[in-house]
């Protein structure tokens, strides 16, 4: 993955959210945010998981938003090169936190989405694969994880408040469009095309 593929691709959707009063992100598939100001976070998930991963005592926040790619060819783990796709997208919330000034033995993390929505995956169950790389990798890194909302079979939408660290969660019992769905088909489409650039490095 590169820059550009980001920014052609995924970059996040900045608006004001009138019914919340505050400045907003919207987070698309494949896409991450992090901010040190007082905003909300805004994603909806299927089989996707965003993390939400914040430092608590400097006020600083932010959620990505990943699958790892179907290939029923692998067997997952962390040498497998869907794993890579995971590792990126937790690397550069991570990265971009620092940056900012979050401090590493601060962070917490709370994770979402994971669902069985897309039927036609019958080779693996991609949303719970999503769950457990997360849950994985978290533990690994030493981040603790204070929240979840995974599995089941129904989208979600999650709206994070990175400074305080509330998280919202609207549950999607039924949808009148296909258009979670088909988000999530066409980043699987992108994830295809691309490929994660460079060595994953784990922090430490």
């Amino acid at each position: 993955m590169s820059s550009d593929w980001y920014e052609d691709n995924v970059a996040p959707k900045l608006y004001f959210d009138t019914a919340f009063d505050v400045e907003a992100a919207r987070i698309l598939p494949g896409g991450y945010y992090a901010t040190p100001s007082d905003m909300m976070l805004v994603t909806t998930l299927g089989s996707c998981v965003a993390a939400c991963i914040r430092d608590p005592l400097n006020g600083i926040g932010g959620m990505n938003h990943f699958m790892l790619p179907e290939n029923i060819q692998e067997q997952g783990g962390w040498g497998s090169s869907s794993a890579r796709y995971g590792a990126y997208a937790m690397e550069m919330l991570i990265n971009q936190l620092l940056k900012m000034g979050a401090r590493r033995q601060n962070l917490e993390a709370k994770l979402f989405g994971g669902g069985a929505v897309i039927k036609h995956m019958k080779t693996v169950n991609i949303g719970e694969r999503n769950a457990i790389f997360a849950l994985d990798y978290l533990k690994i890194e030493g981040i603790p994880v204070v929240s979840t909302d995974l599995l089941d079979i129904y989208p979600r939408k999650i709206c994070y408040f990175p400074q305080s660290g509330k998280v919202l969660v609207k549950k999607l019992y039924s949808l009148h469009n296909n258009e979670i769905l088909n988000r999530e088909q066409d980043y699987q489409i992108l994830l295809k095309k691309s490929k994660v650039e460079g060595d994953i490095e784990l922090f430490t």
